[in-house]
């Protein structure tokens, strides 16, 4: 029973080296990821220990060419940015192109809008309830005055037939006084003809 867990466990661990060790050649400084790179670098280094401190033994190589990588990721990586800050920049444009267009149609809408709800009153734009407003005064001032005018006409009307009538009164009453007069005077004719005749026959 004891042999057999320790088969079992040299088993075990043969497995395991030889997975670390195909994941360790999976590895490698000229494909992957920076962070698997430096897996690599650290996978493949070796160590010593001297004065009580552990020191780790990396190829020089192995460091050039790991920093290469890291440039060029850095250099790959700031291209990058930069084409994504062109590509907000001209995001950003064009929204501001969007915007100013929406407050342009905004403006014509609310002008449209104004204009539709407004009418044209001598050159200037006003409210349809300011001239309806307008409009009903004027017309109730005009009636207004057409009725003051009906009344001082037919009340003009009223005197002038009150004054035709007091000068035909008039006349006739001057020309009755005319008629007396007339006839008075032709009485006083014949009788100071008479008295002429009379005093004539006397002699």
């Amino acid at each position: 029973m004891r042999s057999f867990f320790i088969t079992l466990l040299v088993l075990l661990t043969g497995s395991f080296s030889m997975y670390a060790q195909s994941g360790n050649d999976e590895l490698s400084l000229d494909a992957g990821t920076i962070e698997s790179q430096f897996e690599y670098v650290t996978s493949k280094s070796g160590n010593y220990n001297a004065e009580g401190r552990r020191y780790e033994v990396v190829r020089a190589i192995w460091l050039d060419k790991l920093r290469g990588n890291v440039l060029d990721s850095l250099q790959v990586g700031r291209t990058e940015a930069a084409a994504l800050s062109g590509t907000i920049t001209s995001q950003q444009s064009t929204i501001d192109n969007l915007n100013a267009q929406l407050a342009e149609t905004t403006g014509n809408l609310e002008a449209v809008t104004e204009e539709k709800d407004s009418m044209n009153f001598f050159g200037a734009l006003i409210s349809k309830a300011s001239y309806n407003l307008i409009l009903w005064s004027i017309i109730i001032v005009l009636s207004l005055l057409l009725l003051f005018f009906i009344f001082r006409f037919n009340r003009s009307n009223i005197l002038t037939q009150e004054a035709k009538t007091k000068l035909s009164d008039l006349e006739s009453e001057y020309e009755d006084h005319r008629r007396r007069a007339l006839e008075r005077e032709q009485r006083i004719s014949r009788q100071l003809q008479d008295e002429i005749n009379k005093y004539r026959k006397s002699k």
